[in-house]
């Protein structure tokens, strides 16, 4: 389930040819892609939406390739869409879904430019894809791979947002029951956490922000491994810094997980970032002024030695990111 492999994907992209007006091409850990558009570049990012609270579906489906897009660097201006349905599907659910994502879409003052529906014997549920584009100035563009040694790791939310709320959303009586009714209800409402566009292009404005990624599959193992990999750097974290709530501890008892399975929660709209060290108030002020609080978990490192600290103890960082999103929200407990 989820994601190719690494040494799949890179097998996958190797019939890819060069072209000089693509400046980043497709590659594992990059979201997003970057073309020459005039005297400036165009970011294209495209993501599915499957398996998520029906009620939430078209906004999620907008805002998580948009949200690609804002992590580098570019205001996102344009989308398309993809609705693809069982054949037993209604074409009022088709609508439902179109009129969350135009709802969205004017959020964020992007225009939907063009799509497709359509219905088919193969699947079993809805699924949506987004393409969404904007353009950035060449000196403006952030991508993974520009973390630079003695950057602050920054984190934007806690652990586990996303699967917080999916599960407390989709499996109501049991969230009751894990979190007491009046706290399932709270993080019910915190969908729109799932997004970073926001704090993502005022990040960006700071001009401190060297590199960004969104924890989605894979949390924040896959995120900090991925920037480390292409950056070409190591990092230090110290676990007592990472923001985990009482709430994912409770669902780490219930479903039985390890820290590393913790640390790899998929959690959409979490941003890990690059950032100078000069800039640590200015970003916390930015994050402060957007109802958000500013984690900052440690350091990159020239060494390629990826760290964890905990109670004062080196020992390696999780290298392969064991997601529990599915076994979560399936409810197996």
């Amino acid at each position: 389930m989820g994601k190719l492999g690494l040494d799949e994907l890179r097998k996958l992209l190797s019939c890819i040819k060069k072209d000089p007006r693509v400046i980043v091409s497709p590659f594992p850990g990059f979201d997003s892609g970057v073309h020459l558009l005039g005297d400036k570049y165009m970011v294209v990012s495209t993501d599915p939406c499957i398996g998520v609270p029906e009620e939430w579906f078209g906004w999620l489906l907008i805002n998580y390739a948009t949200s690609d897009v804002a992590l580098f660097g570019a205001k996102p201006d344009f989308c398309a869409i993809n609705l693809l349905a069982p054949s037993s599907a209604e074409p009022h659910q088709f609508q439902v879904v179109m009129e969350q994502a135009c709802s969205a879409a004017d959020e964020l003052g992007i225009a939907i430019v063009t799509g497709h529906t359509g219905m088919y014997s193969g699947l079993s549920e809805l699924v949506g894809v987004c393409t969404a584009y904007g353009t950035v100035e060449k000196h403006q563009l952030i991508t993974p791979a520009n973390a630079k040694a003695e950057d602050l790791i920054l984190c934007t939310k806690p652990i586990g947002l996303e699967i917080l709320a999916n599960f407390s959303l989709m499996h109501k009586a049991l969230a009751q029951k894990l979190f007491g009714a009046a706290q399932a209800e709270k993080l019910s409402g915190l969908m729109r956490m799932q997004s970073c566009v926001r704090e993502a292009l005022q990040l960006a404005k700071t001009g401190f922000v060297h590199a960004m990624h969104d924890a989605t599959e894979g949390g924040l193992v896959a995120a900090l491994n991925e920037i480390a990999i292409a950056s070409d750097l190591g990092f230090n974290v110290v676990f007592e810094k990472i923001p985990i709530s009482p709430e994912v501890r409770k669902l780490q008892d219930t479903f039985q997980l390890s820290d590393e399975q913790v640390l790899s929660m998929s959690s959409t709209g979490l941003v890990i970032a690059a950032v100078d060290a000069q800039a640590k108030e200015l970003v916390e002020k930015v994050l402060r002024e957007n109802g958000l609080s500013a984690s900052f978990l440690g350091v990159f490192t020239k060494s390629k030695n990826r760290i964890l600290i905990r109670n004062g103890k080196a020992t390696p960082f999780p290298q392969v990111a064991v997601d529990p999103y599915e076994r979560i929200l399936s409810a197996k407990v």
